[in-house]
C-alpha cells in the first residue's frame, strides 16, 4: 500500500474547483480556481511549489460528477498523480451530522474523508477510449427515449382535444418525433458499430447476449457500469450495485420486517435488468417455468421477477468468468 502525506480534496462544479489540502488532519490550504486546462495546472503547480513539494506522495479526491471532471481527470492523469474518485453519498454519510454547506466547506470534507480513510485509498483508473465512447453513446440515448416520451405523451390525450387542436398537435409533433426516431437510430447503429470494430468488446458482448433475456441494450450497459467486468466482479456486488440485492430489515424483537430491495441503486441499470426480466418470462424456458410455479405458490410478483433478475446476473457473471457461453445443460 503507498504511503499518502498530503489528501486534497476537490469539489468540483461546472465553472468552479475547490481545492482543499490537509495534511494530517489539518488544512494547510485552501482555493478555487476555474474549472479549464489552463487554470488546473497553474494551481497544481502552485500547490507542488508552496504547500506541497511531492505531489506523488498526494491523493487527489473528488466526486462523481460527470462530464465535469474532465478536466481535471486529464491533468492529473498527464502528471501521473493519484485519483480517488468517490460516491457522493458516501462520503456525505460518511462524515456524521453536519450543518452548513457550501463549496469551500465541502472541498475541506473531501479532504478529511480521504485523510480518515486513508488506508483504504481506491485508485482510480481510466476505463479504456472505446469504453468511454460507449458511456456517452448511452447518455445520448437515455436522452433521445425521454424526449420521445415527452412529445408522445400528449397525443395519448387527443381525445380531450378539438378536432382542429388534434390535428395541429399532431402536425406539430410528427416531424419532431420523426428527426428524434432517426437519431436514435443513428445511435444505436454507432453502439453496434463501437462493439463490432473492438476485439474484446465484441467477445464479451456475445458472452452476455448469449444469456436468454439479455438484449442488446441491457448488455451494452452491464458492460459499461462494470468496466468489462473488471471494476465490478461479483454477481452479488453488481446486483447490490443495480439495487435489485434484496436485505433484511430486522432490530431486535420488535422490528421484524420482510427483506427488500434499497433505493441506493443505478435506476438505468435496474430498469435494463427490469425489462431484461420480463422479456425472459414471456419465453417459454426455464426462468418462465419458474415465474409461472412461484406466482402459482402464492409469491407476489414483482418479488419473482426480482429473483429472475438475479439469476439473470449470475448466468452473465458465471459466463465471463468461464468465457464460455451461456448453456443451459451447464447452468
Amino acid at each position: 500500500m503507498k504511503h499518502f502525506e498530503y489528501f486534497i480534496g476537490i469539489d468540483v462544479s461546472k465553472a468552479t474547483l475547490d481545492f482543499s489540502v490537509v495534511k494530517e488532519g489539518k488544512q494547510l490550504f485552501y482555493q478555487r480556481t476555474a474549472n479549464n486546462p489552463k487554470a488546473i495546472r497553474q494551481l497544481l503547480s502552485l500547490v507542488a511549489k508552496e504547500y506541497c513539494p511531492d505531489l506523488f506522495k498526494a491523493v487527489f479526491c473528488m466526486e462523481h460528477t460527470g462530464i465535469y471532471n474532465n478536466h481535471l481527470l486529464q491533468a492529473l492523469q498527464a502528471a501521473q498523480l493519484t485519483i480517488w474518485m468517490e460516491s457522493a453519498m458516501q462520503i456525505k454519510r460518511s462524515i456524521g451530522v453536519q450543518r452548513g454547506k457550501n463549496d469551500k466547506i465541502d472541498a475541506k470534507r473531501i479532504a478529511l474523508y480521504a485523510y480518515k480513510n486513508r488506508e483504504g485509498v481506491k485508485v482510480w483508473q481510466p476505463s479504456r477510449e472505446q469504453l468511454q465512447k460507449l458511456r456517452q453513446l448511452l447518455g445520448i440515448r437515455k436522452r433521445l427515449i425521454k424526449a420521445k416520451a415527452n412529445l408522445k405523451k400528449p397525443l395519448g390525450e387527443l381525445s380531450f382535444l378539438s378536432l382542429q387542436g388534434q390535428k395541429l398537435l399532431k402536425d406539430s409533433n410528427r416531424c419532431s418525433l420523426d428527426a428524434l426516431q432517426k437519431d436514435l437510430d443513428r445511435v444505436n447503429k454507432q453502439i453496434e458499430k463501437t462493439i463490432q470494430e473492438d476485439g474484446h468488446l465484441r467477445h464479451v458482448f456475445n458472452l452476455v447476449t448469449s444469456v436468454k433475456g439479455i438484449g442488446k441494450v441491457t448488455a451494452t450497459q452491464m458492460i459499461v457500469v462494470t468496466n468489462e467486468f473488471k471494476s465490478i466482479t461479483e454477481a452479488k456486488k453488481f446486483a447490490c450495485y443495480a439495487g435489485i440485492a434484496p436485505f433484511e430489515h430486522t432490530s431486535g424483537t420488535s422490528v421484524v420486517g420482510r427483506a427488500h430491495v434499497s433505493n441506493i441503486a443505478d435506476k438505468s441499470t435496474k430498469c435494463a435488468l427490469h425489462m431484461a426480466a420480463l422479456a425472459a418470462v414471456r419465453e417459454s424456458g426455464e426462468l418462465q417455468d419458474y415465474f409461472l410455479r412461484k406466482v402459482k405458490e402464492g409469491k407476489n410478483k414483482m418479488s419473482v421477477i426480482n429473483a429472475v433478475r438475479n439469476k439473470l446476473i449470475h448466468r452473465v457473471f458465471a459466463c465471463v468468468r468461464d468465457n464460455r457461453l451461456y448453456n443451459t445443460q451447464l447452468a
